[in-house]
């Protein structure tokens, strides 16, 4: 008898463990088995304000997250997945006045273009702008590390969103 419950219980479990075949702790919907790398292509600052560096920081940035959350390998050229663009807004703006006609609060905003590109599933590709932004206060100079750690903010907000909109089924 305890033979045959056995069996029924791994009868039972077999169908449940291949169910979860593709299921991944980031929400990422990738099929192993067709989809193997991703490729980065530099992303151009095009801003208006050129901030040194900020482009290879993102392409960087991007490159981590999609490495961190998934199993896919990067290349330089024919991935299955290829992530490109450029940044079009770097922009400094007062946000917040106080009486004196000077800020109380800047906001720091980026805004990236990407062109997204599965060569295994054209239905999802994708063109679309990413925007973040770092608020701090008015009498602040935004530079050096307090500057690196604004761009980091912004820069984890729109790799996660642009790996939501390329990867995960939401």
């Amino acid at each position: 008898m305890k033979y045959i419950f056995k069996i029924a219980l791994v009868l039972a479990l077999v169908p449940m463990v291949q169910g979860c075949k593709f299921y991944s702790f980031t929400g990422a919907d990738i099929d192993y088995s067709t989809t193997k790398t991703f490729q980065v292509n530099f992303f151009q600052n095009n801003a208006p304000i050129v901030e040194p560096g900020i482009g290879r920081d993102f392409t960087l940035k991007l490159q981590d997250i999609l490495i961190n959350q998934t199993s896919l390998d990067l290349v330089n050229n024919n991935g299955d997945l290829i992530y490109e663009g450029e940044i079009t807004e770097y922009y400094i703006a007062p946000i917040t006045a106080q009486s004196n006609s000077t800020a109380a609060q800047n906001r720091l905003t980026i805004s990236v273009n990407v062109r997204f590109f599965n060569t295994k599933k054209e239905e999802k590709d994708f063109e679309q702008r990413f925007s973040f932004y770092f608020d701090y206060a008015g009498q602040l100079q935004l530079t050096g590390a307090a500057l690196d750690s604004a761009i980091d903010v912004i820069y984890e907000r729109i790799t996660q969103d642009i790996f939501n909109k390329s990867l995960a089924n939401w």
